[in-house]
């Protein structure tokens, strides 16, 4: 295989991270990793591979142009992967105007400095160049049938701030490649979990919980369906599309693995029963509370297309997925409890 540079934004984040780590571990290309470092980037997630000579890691926010300008000049990559984006709905709800920013506002500026540097390229580099930009089934909006599935060709509804905001992003990185022919690809995913997941979201918030004796919060009835996907089966997911997708092609990628809020949290309660025995039932902690405004009812991918052209199935199913993730957080206590102290927070480069 063609040793590429990857230029991946949000690299310190879950998913992000993810592709990065996967990268290093398991291919021979070389690893720029652009965060902004917010509350959600992490850099001890990338501790494994910190170390390496094929990964370097830069601190910019993806609304600078200019620090745009100059990172692309500086390492002239191959391949971007844009995943640095604002992503929980209940802060997009609480203050939507910085998910505009980042998702909207940063995904054009990364486009203009993408275009700009693949207008100065030529022959093959030129050719190979691709911008991969990574999105959520949420835009959606929700399926109304018990059977329905999100495909490709789904129209957009988008239900939340955050939503709006993935979807206002989508269509900025299809206009660019229709009206500059920018060689653009666009995934559409469900709902991840795995390890280093930022432990605001429903798996790692219900786990850490549940440890520590306190109230598991389900919102509603806890009958909203969505679509789980183990977070390293998507980042090998990720970079076959980066390397191997159709210019102008938008694949969904799911794991075939539909469940219930409170279907995931009882499960999670009985997989800690046998890990972490206790004499109360954990799903006793379980607790029901008002829903968050606009909630989105039911999510599930069709994930036949890059099944079927790409090759791409995942590896783990639900209940193996799951028992991996717990698993992790009772062995990396260091790393969560850094999180929800806040101290690992102010990272720089070279601080772990």
């Amino acid at each position: 295989m063609h040793v590429k540079t990857f230029l991946i934004t949000g690299g310190a984040g879950f998913i992000g991270s993810a592709v990065v780590r996967e990268l290093i571990h398991n291919t021979k290309h070389t690893v720029v990793n652009i965060d902004k470092l917010t509350y959600a980037g992490n850099l001890e997630s990338l501790a494994s591979i910190e170390g390496s000579d094929r990964y370097t890691f830069e601190q910019a926010d993806i609304c600078d142009a200019q620090a745009m300008q100059r990172l692309f000049e500086k390492y002239q990559p191959d391949v971007v992967m844009h995943l640095a984006a604002e992503s929980h709905v209940d802060r997009s709800i609480d203050g939507p105007a910085e998910f505009i920013q980042t998702n909207v506002v940063g995904t054009a500026v990364l486009l203009e400095a993408a275009r700009s540097y693949w207008n100065g390229l030529e022959g093959e580099r030129r050719a190979a160049f691709r911008f991969h930009h990574i999105s959520t089934d949420e835009v959606y909006g929700d399926l109304e049938g018990t059977d329905d599935l999100f495909t490709e060709q789904t129209p957009y509804a988008p239900s939340s701030p955050y939503s709006a905001s993935k979807a206002s992003s989508d269509h900025l990185v299809r206009a660019w490649q229709r009206t500059y022919g920018l060689p653009t690809l666009v995934t559409n995913c469900s709902n991840n979990y795995g390890p280093y997941h930022f432990p605001e979201k429903l798996i790692p918030l219900m786990i850490l919980n549940a440890l520590a004796g306190k109230p598991l919060p389900v919102y509603g009835d806890g009958q909203q369906i969505r679509d789980w996907l183990f977070v390293e089966d998507h980042a090998r997911a990720l970079i076959k599309v980066a390397t191997e997708g159709s210019v102008g092609e938008t694949y969904n990628i799911g794991g075939h693995n539909e469940k219930a809020n409170l279907a995931v949290v009882e499960t999670l309660c009985d997989l800690l029963q046998e890990l972490v025995p206790q004499e109360t039932s954990y799903r006793e902690l379980i607790t029901f509370v008002t829903d968050r405004p606009g909630h989105d009812v039911r999510y599930a991918i069709d994930a036949s297309k890059i099944e079927h052209e790409l090759g791409w199935v995942p590896q783990e199913t639900f209940e193996t997925g799951l028992r991996k993730t717990v698993q992790w957080y009772l062995v990396n206590e260091t790393w969560w409890k850094r999180v929800q102290d806040g101290s690992y927070q102010g990272q720089r480069l070279g601080s772990l």
